[in-house]
């Protein structure tokens, strides 16, 4: 049984709903008659290119759902999507390790729009010691984090970084619309939970939640930033985000220094 194509008015329909807009707000938001934007939405008018960017910049799409409803109108996509092994990414994946390497002796990563592992820096290896290797093949950072066999047993604080993240990704599914991330949300929430605690959060202003990790006979406390390429024209650059942790405390930043300077 094949499955048919979507058209402009299924992507317009999808995305009102995702944006929690009427045809009437949308219209308004984009400058046309609600009657012309239903006719778009029932296939009684075709749009023209520049109006399926008008009205994918007012849906805040993502850019690959912006060239998959440039396609369904009969358009070329506006976005090109290249590997990072592409000869022609070779500058962008030098950046990203620049960066990644310029973190050291912290902890930093790039993940996908999945949250599937890209690259990492060596500040990364040592956390992971102990982790299930089957977790390991083709990472995957939320499943590694809250799996039982993961980081999970190791996280101090693993209520609090629990909801977080889950929070997180809940966010970003409906954002993005993408059926994948709903599927790891619902993984993860299928995961063992932890007892509450009554123990109250560190108070750090409400801007971070600290990840309290054992390591060892260490307990290692890291604050966490997001970067994202925003001026990116590449679907795989723009989806791309690297996590950057740095120590909560003096404890934790002379122990990692510490472990870096003896693995040389």
């Amino acid at each position: 049984m094949t499955v048919a194509a979507r058209n402009v008015g299924d992507h317009l329909r999808e995305w009102r709903r995702i944006r929690r807009l009427s045809q009437l707000d949308l219209a308004l938001d984009a400058e046309i008659s609600a009657r012309h934007l239903s006719f778009l939405e029932t296939g009684r008018a075709r749009p023209s290119r520049e109006m399926v960017l008008r009205l994918s910049e007012q849906l805040d799409m993502p850019m690959r759902e912006r060239n998959l409803m440039l396609t369904a109108a009969g358009f070329a996509p506006l976005f090109g999507e290249r590997s990072l092994d592409d000869p022609e990414m070779a500058g962008a994946r030098r950046a990203i390790d620049l960066i990644l390497a310029g973190h050291e002796p912290w902890p930093a990563l790039a993940v996908d729009r999945h949250w599937n592992l890209v690259a990492s820096n060596r500040g990364v290896a040592p956390l992971l010691i102990g982790v299930d290797p089957l977790l390991l093949d083709r990472p995957n950072v939320m499943r590694l984090a809250l799996h039982p066999q993961g980081l999970a047993p190791r996280i101090l604080n693993l209520a609090e970084w629990r909801h977080h993240l889950i929070a997180r990704l809940k966010r970003q599914a409906q954002a993005a619309g993408d059926a994948d991330l709903d599927a790891l949300v619902t993984e993860l929430d299928g995961y063992p939970a932890p007892p509450s605690s009554d123990a109250r959060p560190e108070d750090l202003g409400g801007i971070a939640v600290p990840l309290k990790l054992l390591v060892g006979d260490l307990v290692l406390s890291f604050l966490s930033t997001t970067t994202v390429f925003g001026t990116a024209q590449d679907v795989t650059l723009a989806e791309l985000t690297l996590e950057t942790f740095f120590p909560a405390d003096a404890a934790t930043a002379e122990a990692v220094s510490r472990t870096m300077a003896a693995s040389g």
